[in-house]
């Protein structure tokens, strides 16, 4: 791509020599989403890096990612908000365990709080990046999602906070005779907002949040809803008000409340997710004896809440006011563990003979993935093969320069690393300017390489959803910097504690034959 010089400043823009229609707009800092991640960056850039300009492309025409996305029955957090909320602004609502409309409102409120919003570029994706050497700039390709037309942008430093699964598709099993099903079939991902469900037969196929989200709510009016899983999952109720939080929240203000909160249940979701990995065993007693509890001998818990897996081998679901449990011993739910065998007109046939007839079918049966937001990534016009490379931190990637990339947590709640990962990039960001560096970019020495197990980039944990994805994903190493921990402690230790300049990561200069000065936190653009 032909990039024109640009006589202004970053921020400003100027004639596109590829395409004379465009303008190419330069920045100091590209954020692709304006989602959870892509809002608290954004407030971390203005709080810790002020003479940086930025600009957050999202895709959709609307903030809030997964919190604007998702509208089926029920749409709630599976984490305490004063953990997945952010570390900047208190969550002061009555309930922790919130539902999607009250999340959307606290990133609408968060974004015009902290003044994001007038940064954000709506309805654009980012279709390609190329890391110009010569230049040390990202050259950005980005489509009009409403029209397709192409603008070109600049940066300096790309921040990929655009979370990890397609929002155009989803996970969808071929279920044989599927288009046979005489009623409606329906992916919560794609919820019609005119569907009524009202006195109808429900089977809702999964055993993840989403199902565990959607069966409680929609048996509510429903005539009946079956719970079709082809095994069980680990279950765990809460009560969706904290009252710790609340008793706080009193006697405090509401900063202190809410970050007391927040190291409290960080610490609780640490030391359970601990407890999992040294003691699994007493765990899964533990959590098995809670269902018990609650359930009875309503249904056979073995059968159906008792996983062949090890507690945190995949996420656990949350029960909030056991409100699933209620709704499966007051007879308004069954459930169903067995494979399906095939679909037909009037429900679903398992492999065990039983059949389950449905006026509707929600097909609950995952997510599917996708690393940096789908878009073409090279270097000097080389494609960059992620499989190929390791992980820095969990954060960079090995030779590929000036990117950062927000993943958050699997194991607890995804802030908790999303505000560490920014607070590490404004870190970086200034250290570049203080030293005149304008390139960052993770080296792992070959003898290094040809020394270190190849780990999956999220090891030890085996939901379908993520498996599927990890082929294209760096790998992780056995040794710092180049793993991506997934342990709030170490995280802290690594991006808090952890120096800059630690001989992995390499920082350089262009030379003077290619720079140029003008105003900016990172100096030229030309």
């Amino acid at each position: 791509m032909i990039i024109a010089e640009n006589t202004g400043g970053p921020g400003e823009s100027v004639a596109s020599a590829e395409d004379g229609a465009s303008t190419l707009q330069c920045f100091d800092v590209v954020i692709v989403g304006a989602g959870l991640s892509g809002i608290g960056a954004a407030v971390h850039l203005q709080r810790d890096c002020p003479g940086h300009r930025f600009a957050l492309l999202e895709q959709r025409e609307s903030l809030g990612g997964t919190w604007d996305l998702f509208r089926y029955p029920g749409v709630r957090s599976d984490s305490d908000m004063q953990t997945l909320g952010f570390g900047f602004k208190p969550w002061e609502a009555e309930k922790s365990i919130a539902d999607g409309p009250s999340i959307l409102r606290y990133l609408q409120e968060a974004a015009d709080q902290f003044d994001v919003r007038r940064h954000i570029q709506f309805g654009r994706r980012l279709a390609s990046a190329n890391w110009c050497s010569e230049r040390a700039r990202w050259q950005l390709k980005v489509e009009l999602t409403e029209t397709g037309e192409c603008l070109y942008y600049e940066a300096q430093f790309l921040l990929m906070c655009s979370g990890y699964y397609r929002y155009d598709s989803a996970h969808q099993p071929d279920f044989p005779g599927r288009d046979s099903f005489s009623g409606t079939w329906v992916h919560p991902q794609f919820w019609p907002d005119s569907l009524d469900y009202s006195g109808k037969r429900v089977a809702v196929i999964g055993s993840g949040a989403t199902a565990m989200t959607v069966v409680p709510t929609m048996a509510e009016t429903a005539n009946k809803v079956i719970l079709v899983q082809r095994s069980p999952t680990y279950v765990i109720s809460m009560p969706s008000v904290d009252g710790f939080a609340r008793l706080l929240a009193r006697w405090l203000p509401a900063t202190w409340a809410y970050g007391l909160t927040r190291w409290r249940n960080t610490a609780r979701q640490q030391f359970s997710y601990w407890c999992t990995r040294v003691m699994p065993g007493l765990m899964k007693r533990f959590l098995i004896a809670s269902v018990r509890r609650e359930i009875g001998d309503v249904v056979d818990v073995d059968k159906h809440f008792v996983p062949a897996y090890g507690p945190w081998d995949q996420r656990l679901c949350l029960i909030p006011d056991d409100d699933l449990f209620k709704v499966i011993r007051a007879g308004k739910v069954d459930v169903v563990t067995d494979d399906i065998d095939r679909i037909r007109p009037e429900g679903i046939a398992m492999k065990s003979g039983e059949r389950i007839d449905a006026d509707i079918i929600v097909s609950a049966t995952g997510l599917e993935l996708v690393n940096l937001g789908g878009a073409v990534f090279t270097v000097d016009g080389s494609p960059i093969d992620f499989a190929n490379e390791w992980t820095y931190k969990g954060v960079m990637c090995s030779n590929v320069p000036n990117m950062v990339q927000i993943f958050g947590y699997i194991n607890a709640s995804w802030t908790l690393r999303s505000d560490l990962i920014a607070t590490w990039t404004c870190r970086l960001l200034n250290h570049m300017e203080s030293t005149g560096a304008d390139t960052a970019i993770p080296r792992c020495p070959d003898r290094v390489a040809k020394s270190m197990p190849r780990r999956w980039w999220i090891d030890d944990f085996s939901a379908g959803y993520m498996q599927r994805a990890l082929p294209a994903f760096p790998k992780q190493g056995d040794r710092a910097p180049w793993i991506n921990p997934q342990t709030y402690r170490a995280d802290r230790q690594l991006l808090l504690r952890g120096e800059l300049a630690d001989g992995a990561l390499h920082f350089e200069r262009r030379g003077p034959s290619t720079s140029q000065s003008a105003p900016g936190a990172f100096g030229a653009f030309g």
